[in-house]
């Protein structure tokens, strides 16, 4: 739940919060879901890791009346085809390559967005109900619960946004097979003695953004936001306490005739331990291009571009529809 969604806000490196205004506000700020004039529909596909992991969005949204937006959208990040060499070993030390099976891990998340204009003029709200389900094979599964709540502000050309993700704290209970469990136990010394944990949490997070439009000559138009991401823990991230953790994130996107756009962004600022023991501080740069007619858009984004951070590169695809498509 915290990679992202959309090519195109994977092009501005997730740089979001304030300036998204259409289906996948869901995930980056409900409250921009209030944008919405129609029914839309938008679809993502990425391969991590040399195409052994693929992470798969969808989501759907449609206004209520003239003040109101309900969306839902479901992610999925899923590892199939994982060899299983549990059994390799029989009980009298034969290794028999037939006691190999396949089993899949994945990722479920489902949001339920709700978003209102408020009565004060340019301020608007959404809040994220989300089910998160969690599988590793026939060995062990999740479920899980969580909200998030969005605040955005609009004036002239200028956009402010906040967003309160896992607000009462994100709670995963895990139910292991006790079974499968047993056959492993032993396998290792030392290793897989006593049943794992069996509750996961996800702490609270905080993503604040500023956004401005510039128009030049009508048929130009820059999209610029700047984004800080709070996490209330002590991680590697660019400016880290013992309260929370800071990294920001910035993006453009170059559009003409709202027909084409180009897009950059850096973000995902870390600092990270090197073989040696010294410090680096890494990046991840991403580029993207967007395509939009008649109510289709379709994006692409390229992440990590060059070796700036420990990620890998990623192909990121993305379309959007608009409802009036099918009428």
């Amino acid at each position: 739940m915290n990679i992202g969604v959309d090519a195109a806000a994977f092009g501005m490196a997730n740089a979001m919060t304030a300036s998204s205004a259409n289906v996948n506000s869901g995930y980056w700020n409900p409250a921009g879901l209030i944008a919405l004039e129609d029914h839309q529909l938008s679809l993502m596909h990425a391969s991590y890791f040399a195409n052994i992991a693929n992470y798969d969005y969808g989501a759907f949204a449609m206004p209520l009346d003239d003040r109101s937006t309900i969306a839902i959208s479901l992610i999925r990040f899923g590892v199939d085809d994982i060899l299983n060499t549990t059994q390799l070993i029989d009980n009298q030390g034969n290794i028999d390559y037939n006691r190999i099976s396949l089993f899949s891990t994945a990722d479920y998340g489902v949001t339920f967005s709700y978003a209102r204009a408020l009565p004060l003029d340019g301020f608007n709200f959404g809040i994220n109900a989300k089910v998160i389900r969690r599988i590793i094979g026939d060995f062990a599964s999740s479920w899980g619960f969580g909200l998030d709540l969005g605040i955005q502000f609009n004036k002239n050309d200028w956009k402010f946004g906040v967003m309160a993700r896992d607000i009462t704290t994100t709670f995963n209970a895990w139910t292991i097979d006790e079974e499968k469990f047993g056959e492993i136990q032993g396998a290792v010394t030392g290793e897989n003695q006593e049943l794992p944990e069996t509750m996961e949490i996800t702490i609270p997070k905080l993503n604040l953004g500023v956004s401005r439009e510039f128009i030049f000559h009508y048929d130009y138009v820059l999209l610029t936001e700047i984004d800080i991401n709070v996490r209330f823990a002590q991680t590697n991230d660019l400016v880290s306490t013992s309260f929370a953790s800071f990294s920001p994130a910035a993006g453009v996107e170059f559009g003409y005739i709202d027909l084409v756009f180009v897009r950059a962004g850096v973000g995902n600022f870390q600092n990270i331990t090197q073989l040696d023991g010294n410090n680096s501080l890494g990046f991840q740069p991403n580029i993207g291009i967007g395509f939009k007619y008649k109510g289709i858009q379709i994006d692409y984004a390229l992440t990590d571009l060059g070796d700036q951070s420990a990620a890998l590169y990623s192909n990121i695809f993305s379309i959007t529809l608009d409802w009036s498509l099918f009428r």
